[in-house]
């Protein structure tokens, strides 16, 4: 199939000339305006967009250097490589085009073998850097599978071992997710959820127990309610769990995720009026990870069933954070968890 080349120029001797310098080597479309072939790209969305456009500088309306900035800001179109057309010959003007993202410049009147050579080297370049970057998606997507497949099998091992909590690290990372993308719609606390990875934040909140892996059998699963000092042992899984996830970032070099499942693991159970373990840090000493994961958590162990309670009704759960607003909790994300709390119920069932 011949590769696509969008000629744009004011000017109909040049596209004529154009067209029949690259016919039997190229498919060619024609757009006599910057405006024009911008509008013609928008329209064209996941239809055959062209491989390669040919931009003249000089048109009216809109000139070649404002075309090129509407076609490299929008995501369907900035892959494209954009040759400028041009008889300026001045370097500050080639600088400009270079900078705005064009590939090349092609001096008027054509030179009919140029044009074809530097079109054929160009297609070639975009194809070469098309696959690179294909192949490096696939390689970076088999990463991410293998540290999410490592991730899910250590939380699964501390799910195991505290055999009260079943589902409960899919769950929460389902409440947090709802949390994140709630937050984001409202432009709650957005300068940082501006800068979060929201993928990166629910892998790592599948760690934000793993401290309980050190915690005695006897402790974790005692079918009634712990005695002061079982509870100041069981509070120190919140350390505990800090100090395993840092023992691993000394031993990798990409830890983004891993610093955010440290936060997590160390804050979740910090209280809003700094009553909370294991620093009693308040407000918003605490970091944003914690206070998200700790209403998270504590619903979803409202709603389960433990040797020494039964589960609390999705009602009796809602009324109890509520109560905690400004407590216990963060008081804007209770706000916000009172506002979603049937998306929680939805989650919580298992529903879609």
């Amino acid at each position: 199939m011949k590769k696509l080349i969008m000629l744009v120029d004011d000017d109909p001797t040049n596209l004529l000339t154009g067209k029949t310098a690259l016919q039997g080597h190229y498919d060619v479309m024609t757009v006599d305006s910057g405006v024009r072939a911008v509008t013609l790209l928008k329209k064209m969305g996941n239809k055959k967009l062209p491989d390669l456009i040919l931009l003249d500088i000089e048109m009216p309306e809109m000139d070649g250097y404002g075309a090129i900035k509407k076609i490299k800001a929008d995501k369907s179109t900035a892959k494209i490589p954009v040759i400028f057309l041009t008889a300026l010959s001045a370097a500050d003007n080639e600088f400009e085009g270079l900078s705005l993202g064009a590939a090349d410049y092609i001096t008027k009147p054509f030179n009919k073998k140029i044009l074809q050579k530097r079109i054929e080297t160009h297609l070639l370049l975009a194809e070469h850097t098309n696959n690179l970057e294909r192949l490096v998606k696939i390689k970076t997507d088999k990463i991410v599978q293998l540290q999410d497949a490592i991730l899910s099998t250590v939380a699964e091992m501390v799910e195991f071992r505290d055999d009260n909590t079943g589902g409960h690290i899919d769950r929460t990372q389902n409440y947090l997710k709802l949390l994140v993308e709630k937050m984001a719609e409202r432009n709650l606390y957005k300068d940082a959820v501006a800068v979060w990875d929201l993928d990166l934040l629910i892998q790592s909140a599948q760690l934000h127990d793993v401290g309980k892996i050190c915690i005695p059998d006897g402790i974790l699963n005692k079918p009634a309610k712990l005695t002061d000092e079982e509870f100041a042992v069981m509070k120190n899984h919140a350390v505990r769990g800090k100090e395993a996830i840092m023992r691993i970032i000394t031993k990798v070099d990409e830890s983004e995720f891993l610093h955010q499942a440290a936060l997590m693991a160390y804050t979740h159970h910090e209280r809003w009026d700094g009553k909370g373990y294991p620093q009693g840090l308040k407000g918003e000493e605490i970091p944003l990870h914690g206070r998200l994961m700790a209403i998270a958590d504590v619903y979803d162990a409202l709603i389960s069933e433990r040797p020494y309670k039964k589960a609390f009704t999705h009602e009796e759960a809602v009324r109890t954070i509520s109560g905690g607003k400004g407590t216990q909790f963060d008081p804007l994300l209770a706000e916000l968890f009172e506002d979603i709390e049937e998306d929680f119920r939805k989650i919580a069932q298992g529903a879609d």
